[in-house]
């Protein structure tokens, strides 16, 4: 599963645990991006194996006018949604809707629900530089369960702490996008670690990289905005990252501790 592709670079991968669909093009600031950059809104997840919709109920996926998918999510309140604001930003609320309880894309179980309006956080210019987050207002209630935010105060991002992300990606890099949910375990990596990988286009404290020094499995193009989640919380959001599922290049999440007060106001 993965992000989605920039127009003026090769490969952005948009995350990670492991997601080739058409996304929105983002406002990119003036300086160029890392090369080969990939946003992951674009594919399944690389490396993953079919997942059950009862066991991640919150687990939902964006469509636009054409019902095709384009990015994940996931229900964190009633009627709320959050997601990637690279997902959004370029879109506007009447031809986005959220697809929730369907696992497979060619069924016709779950509902599908209709955005009245969306919030993205001000301060997001492109996914390298942070503050990649949305959260959508569905027009109904729906009666789903919903995901916990992770809070400063949790101990969930540790150095190889375990983590399931899932989406509706690719499931190899530049392959065909998922039919149905999947979802792969993937290691936390600690911020001087990713630092190190991706330089100043990482954040300490607003982005978390998830991934296997030796690649293999990470969220893919069609993932971006998905969730990856420590037990019952989501730590973080599909953002980006390079190709997909390569050795010693981490999928890059956005930090949900970090952005969770700002979240939890939309409520």
């Amino acid at each position: 599963m993965r992000r989605r592709s920039w127009p003026n670079l090769p490969a952005v991968l948009f995350v990670a645990l492991v997601f080739w669909a058409v996304l929105p093009t983002t406002t990119v600031a003036t300086e160029q991006p890392p090369p080969e950059l990939n946003t992951a809104s674009a594919t399944p997840i690389v490396g993953g194996k079919p997942a059950d919709i009862d066991q991640y109920p919150w687990v939902v996926y964006l469509i636009d006018s054409r019902g095709e998918q384009f990015c994940g999510g996931a229900l964190v309140a009633s009627n709320k949604v959050v997601t990637a604001a690279h997902c959004v930003i370029d879109r506007r609320s009447p031809g986005v809707r959220v697809v929730a309880g369907r696992a497979d894309k060619n069924s016709q179980r779950g509902r599908v629900v209709g955005v009245t309006d969306f919030w993205v956080h001000p301060e997001y210019s492109a996914p390298y530089r942070g503050a990649d987050v949305a959260v959508l207002t569905l027009r109904e209630s729906t009666s789903r369960s919903v995901v916990k935010l992770a809070t400063p105060s949790d101990e969930l991002y540790g150095d190889n702490t375990e983590a399931i992300v899932l989406g509706w990606g690719a499931r190899s890099e530049g392959g065909q996008k998922s039919e149905v949910l999947r979802r792969a375990t993937v290691p936390v990596v600690g911020d001087a670690e990713c630092a190190e990988i991706y330089d100043r286009q990482f954040v300490p404290n607003a982005m978390v990289c998830a991934g296997y020094p030796d690649g293999g499995v990470d969220a893919c193009q069609g993932d971006s905005g998905g969730p990856l989640v420590v037990g019952n919380r989501i730590i973080g959001i599909v953002s980006w990252g390079v190709g997909c599922a390569r050795p010693g290049k981490p999928g890059v999440y956005t930090e949900v501790a970090a952005y969770a007060d700002r979240i939890r106001a939309r409520f």
